[in-house]
This record gives C-alpha cells, sequence and structure tokens, in this order.
C-alpha cells in the first residue's frame, strides 16, 4: 500500500476552497485544510469498508473476465507514463545513468552471484546513483541551472535534513478534530472508487507476479476492506491522501523475483521506524525523485505487461475480443489525457458545474486510466456478443479461481495470519 495519485484533484479541490482560502493566517488555513481532508477521508473510507466487508465488491467481481482485466492491468501500469521519462527527461544527467545501469543489474547481469544482483540490484543502484548526484551537488553543478533542474537534480534543495526533528512521533487527530463537509466527502468518495478499481487490477498483477492463483472474489474483497482501513487510519493520522497498492511495488515483485509476506512485513517496520526518526527519513527523501522515476519506467512497464499477458487465456483471433481491448485500451489513455490537458490549459477540468462535489467526481473518475478501461471493458464484454462469447472471454480458465475453494492451493496463498481467519472465514 502506498499514497494514491487519485486523490490529488479532491484534496486541491478542499485546497482552494473559498472558505478555506480566505483564511489570512496561514498556519491556521493550514490547520483548517488538514482538519477537513481528514474529515473526508474518514467519510468516504466507509464506501470502501462497506463494499468490502459486505462482499458486495465480490459479486461486481463475477462481471469481470480475463478480457476484461487486460486493459485494466496493463493502465495500472501504462497510465502512469507521465511519472516515468518525462520526469527522467528533467534531470537526465541522472536519470539516464539510473535506467541504464537498473536495466544491466537487474537483466543483463542478474545471473552473476544469484541471488545478489537479482534481489538487491535496486538498492544497489539508487546507492551509487545517489552518491553521484551528491558529488554533481556538492561540486556546485547546479549552482546557475534553472529552478526545474535544480528541484530535479540537488540532493539538499529542500534543506530536509538540518530541518527535520530527530524523533517525531505521529497520533491520531494532530492536526486538530476533523471537520466534516457533505461536498468535500462525496468529493473524496471519487477518488475512493478509483483507488479501489486501482487495487483490483494491481491485485491481480500482484498474485500473477507472485505465483499465486489469480485471488478469489471472497479475497478481493477482502483485500479492499483492509484497504478501507487504511483510508480510514489516513483520515484519522491526517497523512492528506488515502491509501491505493503501491504499484511500483508490485513491479518490484516482477523484478526481484520475491514474493514473501515477511520481507513485506520487515519492509513495513523499516517504514514505521524511519517515519518516527525525521532526520534519517529526511535522509531518504533527499534522494531525487527522478531516481525513483527511472525505476518506474521498469515497474509500471512490468505491471501492464502482466495485464497484457492475460490475453493468452482469451481468443484474439475473435474480432469482438479485438475490439473490446483495442477501444478499451485507446480510450482508457485519451479520455485521461484530455482530461490532463484540459486542467492545465484552463486550471479546472472540464467539469466546471457550480456543484464543486459533482465536479470532483466526474473530474477524478475520469482522470484515472484503468477506472475509464474498466468501465468500457466490463460494458464492452458484458454486453456485445456475450451469450456465445464464454471461452473467447477466457472463463473456462477463470472460473475455478472465482470461489476461494475453487483451487487447494488459495488456502496456502490467502489464509491470513496470526490466525485472523476466525474473524474474517473464508466464503
Amino acid at each position: 500500500m502506498g499514497g494514491s495519485y487519485a486523490y490529488v484533484v479532491p484534496i486541491l479541490s478542499i485546497i482552494r476552497d473559498p472558505s478555506l482560502a480566505q483564511i489570512a493566517d496561514g498556519h491556521t488555513r493550514f490547520l483548517q485544510t488538514m482538519r477537513a481532508i481528514q474529515g473526508s477521508l474518514i467519510v468516504s473510507s466507509s464506501i470502501q469498508i462497506i463494499l468490502g466487508y459486505s462482499q458486495l465488491w465480490a459479486i461486481c467481481s463475477r462481471f469481470f473476465s480475463p478480457l476484461g482485466m487486460v486493459p485494466v492491468i496493463a493502465l495500472v501500469g501504462l497510465g502512469l507514463f507521465e511519472r516515468g521519462f518525462p520526469v527522467v527527461g528533467k534531470c537526465v544527467e541522472i536519470g539516464l545513468p539510473m535506467l541504464i545501469l537498473f536495466v544491466a543489474l537487474s537483466q543483463y547481469l542478474k545471473h552473476v552471484h544469484v541471488p545478489v544482483l537479482e534481489r538487491f540490484s535496486m538498492l544497489i543502484c539508487i546507492a551509487l546513483v545517489w552518491v553521484y548526484a551528491h558529488i554533481l551537488t556538492a561540486s556546485g553543478a547546479y549552482k546557475h541551472t534553472a529552478l526545474v533542474t535544480q528541484i530535479n537534480c540537488r540532493t539538499d534543495l529542500a534543506n530536509l535534513i538540518s530541518s527535520s526533528q530527530w524523533i517525531s512521533i505521529p497520533y491520531p487527530l494532530q492536526w486538530g478534530a476533523p471537520t466534516f463537509s457533505a461536498d468535500y466527502a462525496f468529493g473524496m468518495m471519487a477518488a475512493v472508487l478509483v483507488s479501489l478499481i486501482e487495487t483490483t487490477g494491481a491485485f491481480k498483477a500482484a498474485a500473477r507476479l507472485a505465483s499465486a492463483t489469480p485471488p478469489p472474489a471472497y479475497v478481493l474483497s477482502r483485500g479492499i476492506g483492509w484497504q478501507g482501513i487504511g483510508t480510514l487510519l489516513d483520515g484519522l493520522f491526517g497523512t492528506g491522501t488515502g491509501s491505493t497498492v503501491s504499484v511500483e511495488n508490485v513491479g518490484l515483485l516482477g523484478s526481484t523475483r520475491v514474493g514473501s509476506r515477511r520481507v513485506i512485513q520487515i519492509s513495513a517496520g523499516f517504514m514505521i521506524f524511519f517515519s518516527m526518526l525525521g532526520k534519517f527519513g529526511a535522509l531518504f527523501a533527499s534522494i531525487p525523485f527522478t531516481i525513483f522515476a527511472a525505476i518506474y519506467c521498469v515497474m509500471f512497464g512490468i505491471v501492464a505487461a502482466v495485464g497484457l499477458s492475460f490475453m493468452q487465456f482469451t481468443n484474439m483471433n475473435s474480432m469482438r475480443n479485438l475490439f473490446i481491448i483495442g477501444v478499451s485500451l485507446f480510450l482508457g489513455l485519451s479520455i485521461p489525457e484530455y482530461f490532463s490537458r484540459y486542467s492545465t490549459s484552463s486550471r479546472q477540468g472540464p467539469a466546471h458545474t457550480k456543484a464543486g462535489w459533482f465536479n470532483d467526481y466526474i473530474n477524478t473518475v475520469f482522470s484515472s486510466p484503468p477506472t475509464v478501461a474498466l468501465f468500457v471493458s466490463v460494458l464492452l464484454d458484458n454486453t456485445l456478443d456475450v451469450r456465445d462469447a464464454a471461452r473467447d472471454r477466457g472463463m473456462p480458465w477463470w472460473a475455478r479461481f472465482r470461489t476461494f475453494r475453487g483451487d487447494s492451493r488459495n488456502e496456502e496463498f490467502y489464509t491470513l495470519p496470526f490466525n485472523l481467519n476466525r474473524f474474517f472465514p473464508p466464503s
């Protein structure tokens, strides 16, 4: 799990709200804004909690097929293309060496000292290029460059380490009691819906990269419920955004071939540790984002390829299937691009009525490539010549994985740890 870009539109809408923008004192305005964001996250998280634990999302997933999931999973990765090489190009002297070095170590040299390079290629590359970037910064290479270049290349621009506290323990409601507004909450619900759909595709990609069976409908719905709990905690702790599956970590499964729960648990422990020790967390935050953008070029590509791999279970000689996949992929990229360009040029989304919550809903939903792809692909897949198309859609392969008891391996992959299955028994 990680922070989600889907929440940017409703959060910016709250920040720009006239009732908050007119507050003169900057600190007071910040606190009031954070409380409004907290309240909207807390309310909107109920959508995922209800859909997940009531198994309503499991019922909805009955309309999914391997064919319908191809564009959804593919665009979970491809839909983030703007965070790849376009960012690398803003500091090409750091981003390009990172991309080349990562590909070389993780793919061409992975059989040298197995499994060291394959398992730790990303850490090795980040350490080397980070030191290289710091040498460039310390030598004054960026003293007289453009501001955009400095933001993307320097390792000391924000003075993060010197301005951070040694110990800072986050706690619930640290910005004060949350405030609740129907407009804010409805707008935030659109982001929750988008993250739900993106997570659904990412869950299926993660399962495939971890060599697990496709998650049964019950497990998929249960995961959405847990994500809702995560978003609720985001609201209580005032993180400023909601949660969704970390697409880069899904891609990392394919790069490192490590799908162990223990690795995730240990990683979570490190994240908690560094979040409380401000100096250490700031040290890692000083890594130029260009380095991560170079990694995204590989990670997001792997996730996209997993989505396309589901085509092997369908009949790609069928004109029906070609039509559905082609139209879904194209509209899934084209419609969000229209919304993005319109927002950039006009400083507002295509939906700009007097109803702010409606604007946030439309602008958020149709700015997400996986969400648009799901709407188009699932609609076409379930309405276009569907009567005799079960085999073409891949349903015979898909059917046995739709229930928890449908495959004996599901218990190994999807049984909850710490005897939590007593409270969440498989259905």
